[in-house]
């Protein structure tokens, strides 16, 4: 019988990445991401429940993220869980699971997650239905000769 291993989450950074590198030179960066479940309850009110998930990315991508992202900004991770385990200093036996990143896509904007207006904004999906046109200027004619090709 096949095992599947895919998780695919879209979310809101917890925290800011933090970058790591491994001994060997490989480089690892860690993300929080808060993902909210919408539900009505038995009074028929809508709530919505966060839910948290740590996130590991590997190599280049890492890179990028602790490069681009920052806390608040939305993001899509497509990746696999890992299970680990180990021993605290006090001597207690700890466990989590974690999403392993094999992709991670930048959505909205920099300044959806509180950035410097004028910041560089990364690959991803446009933020919103409402896309900001302010860097576009309306042609002076609307003719066909101002097309260059």
């Amino acid at each position: 019988m096949a095992s599947i291993n895919r998780v695919t989450l879209v979310g809101n950074l917890t925290r800011d990445p933090e970058l790591r590198t491994t001994p060997n030179g490989k480089s690892v960066c860690t993300l929080g991401l808060a993902v909210n479940e919408r539900y009505k309850n038995d009074s028929g009110e809508w709530v919505e429940k966060p839910n948290f998930f740590d996130i590991v990315v590997w190599g280049a991508q890492a890179e990028s993220c602790s490069q681009y992202l920052n806390k608040g900004r939305q993001i899509a991770v497509d990746g696999r869980l890992s299970f680990r385990s180990w021993e605290a200093q006090d001597g207690s036996k700890r466990s989590k699971v974690e999403v392993i990143a094999n992709t991670v896509q930048f959505l909205g904007s920099r300044q959806d997650a509180g950035s410097q207006a004028g910041a560089p904004v990364t690959t991803g999906a446009p933020s919103g239905l409402n896309p900001d046109t302010s860097d576009f200027e309306t042609p002076a004619s609307g003719g066909d000769d101002d097309i260059p090709f």
